[in-house]
């Protein structure tokens, strides 16, 4: 059994059964239980996706979260208070699971994840990948702004494959809630900005060009001699593709390349 989590609100329920619709292509001999974490799905919403899942021999616990757990922390953009209940997942999953996988609902899966998904965690906390470009550039300020000198990256969590046994005895909400007040005024990508400053240490790195492709860089790739910049190593090797930022390719007007993997999809549901 795969348990994979999703926490979002209304706005993204239609990218998220695309986002199902390539899990459950791409992986026909695996069983999934979908938890989703949400605060304000109406239970039309909530039936509909448990028929969808359903239909596809899969398993589906909704999570009711009140939004007093995180109603001090900032929100801002195209950001939203459910992008915090990842943080606080072990709280609310089953004591019975001991990992989840955690996406992003703006990601679509183009090969098995089988073999991810049961990575030895080897003590850590989290698994999960850098955006190595960008990285690259504000590594210096994240630093100073985190107040992390020795963190050697900084990790994306719309990939987050979660050691939910051992977050039960490391992760705390009180520690989590108290950072976010004294540097509320300094989180830029707020939910990201915890976890790289209160857990740095302990998240294993994968590739991102395997296990988090950002869609938006496809188009900086021909400047940069790299198989994992060609189209066939992608289809062949990549596991997610992650339409991060605020053009989707569920939005008439997206030009993205990559968005030929989401349009597959959806044309399926």
């Amino acid at each position: 059994m795969i348990n994979i989590l999703v926490t979002l609100n209304a706005n993204y329920l239609h990218p998220l059964k695309v986002l199902l619709k390539s899990l459950f292509h791409h992986n026909p001999k695996e069983k999934f239980s979908i938890y989703l974490m949400h605060s304000n799905l109406n239970q039309y919403d909530l039936d509909g996706l448990h028929q969808f899942i359903t239909e596809h021999q899969h398993q589906f616990y909704p999570i009711f979260i009140d939004r007093d757990y995180f109603k001090e922390a900032p929100v801002f953009r195209h950001y939203s208070t459910e992008m915090y209940y990842r943080l606080a997942a072990h709280e609310f999953l089953p004591k019975t699971i001991d990992r989840v996988l955690y996406l992003d609902p703006d990601i679509v899966t183009i090969n098995p994840i089988g073999s991810f998904y049961r990575t030895n965690f080897e003590n850590n906390l989290f698994i999960a990948s850098e955006h190595e470009f960008p990285t690259k550039i504000v590594q210096p300020i994240n630093k100073i702004r985190l107040k992390t000198p020795l963190t050697k990256g900084y990790f994306n969590t719309g990939v987050l494959l979660m050691n939910v046994a051992l977050m039960r005895d490391l992760v705390h909400l009180d520690e989590i809630y108290q950072y976010i007040e004294r540097n509320k005024f300094k989180l830029v990508l707020p939910d990201q900005d915890v976890l790289n400053a209160l857990y740095w240490d302990k998240i294993k790195p994968v590739d991102s060009y395997r296990y988090n492709y950002d869609a938006r860089y496809f188009e900086f790739a021909k400047f940069y001699q790299s198989d994992k910049n060609n189209l066939e190593w992608i289809k062949k090797h990549t596991l997610f593709i992650h339409y991060c930022g605020k053009d989707k390719p569920w939005h008439d007007d997206y030009k993205g390349k990559l968005g030929v993997f989401y349009q597959k999809f959806e044309q399926m549901i």
